[in-house]
């Protein structure tokens, strides 16, 4: 279910949004026992969507009949927005500034998206509305907190999804699913009308199947929003580093697998097809990242959640599960000296990552290590949800984008994937290579 098929077949009639609509909804249907959905719209509620269709040319609209999920931090108007904590939902009058973006230019919405609760954690597995399970196997995790979005367009139930993207929300999913995952540059995708996880470092991230359909959902989606104040423009040139044809990868000292051989073996397959392709790979000190990754979760900003969800923690914090509150309360004491002596120190670490960063076009990872089973993650929560964090969760306290691809499978069928990154509004030169990169796949 791509955009490009979809367009296709409306144009020639072969099918129409509505026949779309309904073959998703039996799509649901069984695979109800995974918690994919927290909202699914009814007939009803689809109905106004596909009205407005009605009559329309698929020429029209750049996203005619095209579905698509929303994580439900993300606000879709007269749905409620529970960020997967039922005591804290809230019905929108107004979607959020992405969502009416991609709705105007004909996409209809399917559904709000379960998450990780409060958008807090990399596996899946923290909502009351169930662990969302891996659409590959369904012993292991989905990935989060953009779990329920990653698992909808990877089972066909949408043709992209939104997601968010702090720590590495909207990049682990996408490595679990076999999926690419957009992460843009922080702002140049409203937030306006997403329940904010840590606010000045939230992105609105986008999962696809292939990279074709996550340019042409991120070019829609990415336009300036006068209303929030953390939206920046995207230079119309998109990215203006020069191609030396060279790329870093971590020193072999600081590449982490957890134990995972065959997820170790895939990534240095990863660096020879980018060898192969004609780049060079070059070996950095990632340091400074690695180091700023620390400050997500033991530094000042974990009190941005605690901002954002301070009147239910404050009043009924039972309503908040154990791991996600424990998690949220270090933001309560977090004091203005604490936050400006990170603040320092992340300064010091971006100046230094521009440093070892210099005459490369990009920097490439493993997204994440290893991945784990449900049963695993539910032993040990939070140390093997901080495992996945390694690659990530610098990302956004150093102004990168990304953009995770698949690269391989493990001999148990699960995917791997590597995450490409490099300056702000480098989004677009990203996801070309990234591209390039899927396309020399081994076939077979």
């Amino acid at each position: 279910m791509t955009i490009s098929q979809l367009l296709n077949d409306y144009k020639n009639g072969t099918t129409t949004p509505r026949d779309v609509m309904a073959n998703i909804r039996a799509q649901i249907a069984e695979h109800a026992e995974n918690p994919i959905f927290i909202h699914a719209l009814s007939e009803a509620e689809l109905e106004p969507y596909l009205q407005r269709l009605e009559g329309v040319s698929p020429d029209a609209l750049p996203l005619y009949g095209i579905p698509f999920a929303i994580k439900d931090n993300i606000d879709l108007a007269g749905i409620p927005t529970t960020a997967a904590c039922p005591a804290f939902s809230y019905i929108p009058e107004a979607s959020a500034f992405v969502v009416a973006q991609l709705i105007e230019a004909g996409a209809i919405p399917v559904g709000k998206t379960n998450l990780d609760q409060f958008a807090t954690g990399l596996v899946g597995t923290r909502s009351p509305y169930g662990a969302c399970r891996n659409s590959i196997d369904p012993a292991y995790i989905s990935g989060g907190s953009s779990s329920g979005s990653a698992i909808s367009v990877a089972l066909e139930m949408a043709a992209f999804s939104l997601g968010t993207d702090t720590a590495g929300s909207g990049r682990v999913p996408a490595a679990f699913n076999n999926l690419v995952g957009v992460k843009p540059s922080k702002g140049v995708l409203s937030t306006s009308g997403v329940v904010p996880a840590c606010r000045s470092l939230d992105c609105v991230s986008i999962f696809a199947l292939n990279t074709e359909d996550a340019k042409a959902v991120f070019d829609i989606a990415c336009a300036f929003d006068a209303a929030d104040p953390y939206s920046r423009k995207m230079p119309k040139t998109g990215g203006t580093a020069e191609k030396t044809m060279r790329f870093a990868v971590p020193l072999p000292s600081q590449l982490k697998f957890f134990g995972d051989s065959e997820a170790e073996a895939l990534f240095n397959a990863a660096v020879a097809r980018f060898e192969s392709m004609g780049y060079t790979a070059v070996e950095t000190d990632f340091s400074p990242m690695l180091d700023a990754a620390n400050l997500l979760y033991s530094g000042p900003w974990v009190a941005e959640r605690y901002i954002a969800t301070k009147q239910i923690m404050d009043e009924t914090p039972e309503q908040v599960l154990d791991v996600t509150r424990s998690i949220i309360e270090q933001g309560r004491d977090k004091s203005a000296e604490a936050y400006f002596n990170a603040e320092y120190r992340l300064k010091a670490y971006k100046r230094h990552s521009e440093q070892m960063l210099e005459g490369t076009d990009f920097a490439l990872t493993p997204t994440t290590g290893t991945i784990y089973t449900i049963e695993a993650v539910n032993a040990d929560p939070v140390q093997l949800n901080t495992n996945l964090g390694y690659y990530t969760n610098f990302m956004n306290l150093l102004d990168f984008a990304a953009y995770a691809v698949p690269a391989g499978f493990r001999p148990n069928g699960l995917p791997f994937g590597v995450t490409l990154f490099g300056d702000a509004f480098e989004d677009r030169r990203l996801m070309d290579v990234g591209e390039a990169f899927v396309a020399e796949a081994p076939r077979g």
